[in-house]
């Protein structure tokens, strides 16, 4: 159940990814007509970076789901089976951590327990917690930065997710018979 919502999950994050890399490459094409005509649009520019960070946040999930992510394996490559498979476990109970500990961060900046109390009024959550996240605008935009911000906890849920189903799955592979 949970691999095959993980699966699913990457798949959805694939597609949106791929969605946003063809609307980027729209996006700066049209910024550059816009340009040369003497007219440039800036929003177009800031439009394109945002799109370009979701699409980067949401290919590494599904980058790190398929453990497809760049790394060095001369450690991985030196060693027999066994101690080969406690890394692997290692570098996936590594990956969990840091989901966690970015779902936490993401919480706490985020506060939605706190947004809550106050009614959903921004005033006066500003006012009891001193956290501005939910005022703050976008350049050219003019939408509230947050909901730009949004990629992160969802990155941080998506990459849970995906670590524990990893770790999950390495768990239960059967032991390499090699190696001490």
């Amino acid at each position: 159940m949970l691999s095959r919502l993980s699966h699913g999950l990457a798949r959805i994050e694939e597609i949106a990814a791929a969605s946003l890399a063809a609307a980027v490459t729209v996006l700066i094409l049209l910024n550059i007509a816009f340009r040369a005509a003497g007219s440039p649009l800036y929003w177009i520019s800031e439009l394109a970076i945002y799109a370009m960070i979701w699409m980067t946040f949401l290919i590494a999930s599904a980058v790190l789901k398929h453990r497809q992510g760049i790394a060095v394996t001369l450690l991985s490559d030196a060693l027999p089976g066994r101690p080969r498979r406690w890394l692997a476990l290692f570098v996936d109970a590594l990956v969990v951590g840091f989901a966690l500990l970015m779902l936490w961060l993401c919480w706490r900046w985020y506060q939605p327990l706190a947004l809550w109390r106050a009614g959903f009024d921004i005033q006066t959550f500003q006012g009891q917690t001193f956290n501005f996240i939910y005022a703050e605008n976008t350049s050219t935009l003019g939408i509230k930065k947050f909901w730009v911000w949004l990629i992160m906890p969802l990155f941080a849920v998506s990459l849970t997710l995906h670590g524990i189903t990893n770790l999950w799955q390495a768990l239960r592979a059967p032991a390499e018979e090699a190696g001490p």
